[in-house]
C-alpha cells in the first residue's frame, strides 16, 4: 500500500492528478480541492488511498492527511462509495465538513454531485455519532479541560476530532484560545495553526 506519492505533476483533469514518480505516471482520483493545488510541471506530494475490488484498482490522492481522513470516514458510511466521498470533498474542505456535521447542516452536503438529502442526512447523523463517541473518551488528564457541551470551544474540539486528531490533541490545541472573541471557524483555524 502506498502512503503517499511524491513527484512532478504531469497532467490534471477535473477529478484527477497524474504524478510522475521516477518515470511512472500514477493517475490519482482527486477532489477539486486537491486538483486546484496541482500545477503541471511542479513538485507535489499526495497522500493516497488504494481502492481495490474484483476488477477495480484505483488510487485516490489528497493534498493533506486531513482530507484523506475525511475520505476514509465518509467511506465508512453505508451507501457512500469513493465517488460520492470524493464529490463531498470537492464541494467542501475538511474544516467545513466538520462544521456541517457538528451543526447538523445536511444541506451543505447535498451540493455534492450524487449526494441526495437522505444520504446527506445519514452522513451527518453517523459522523455526529462517531464524533460523540470520540469526544466522550477524553484521556491524558484533560478531563478538567473538557468544555461545556454545546459551547463554541466544545464544537471546535469536536471538529478537530472529526479531522483525525485525538481528543487530547484537540484540547491542547484549543487551550488558551479566546472562545468569546473568536467565531467557531476562526477557533478551528487557530487550533489547526498550532498543530502544524
Amino acid at each position: 500500500m502506498f502512503y503517499y506519492l511524491s513527484g512532478t505533476v504531469a497532467h490534471t483533469e477535473p477529478n484527477m492528478v497524474v504524478i510522475d514518480v521516477g518515470g511512472a505516471g500514477y493517475a490519482c482520483h482527486a477532489s477539486l480541492q486537491t486538483v486546484s493545488r496541482a500545477k503541471t510541471g511542479e513538485a507535489m506530494k499526495l497522500y493516497t488511498y488504494m481502492y481495490v475490488r474484483e476488477d477495480i484498482f484505483d488510487i485516490f490522492g489528497f493534498y493533506d492527511t486531513q482530507e484523506l481522513h475525511c475520505f476514509k470516514l465518509l467511506l465508512g458510511i453505508s451507501g457512500v462509495g469513493p465517488k460520492a466521498a470524493l464529490s463531498v470533498l470537492s464541494v467542501t474542505t475538511p474544516e467545513r465538513l466538520s462544521l456541517a456535521i457538528i451543526s447538523g447542516d445536511d444541506k451543505a452536503l447535498t451540493a455534492a454531485q450524487g449526494v441526495g438529502k437522505k444520504l446527506a442526512q445519514r452522513i451527518v447523523l453517523e459522523l455526529k455519532d462517531k464524533l460523540a463517541k470520540g469526544m466522550s473518551d477524553w484521556d491524558g488528564g484533560f478531563s478538567a479541560a473538557v468544555p461545556t457541551q454545546g459551547s463554541k470551544l466544545a464544537e471546535a474540539q469536536a471538529a478537530l476530532v472529526v479531522l483525525g486528531y485525538s481528543a487530547s490533541e484537540a484540547a491542547m490545541a484549543t487551550r488558551g484560545l479566546d472562545a468569546e472573541a473568536l467565531g467557531l471557524e476562526e477557533l478551528i483555524k487557530q487550533a489547526l495553526k498550532r498543530m502544524m
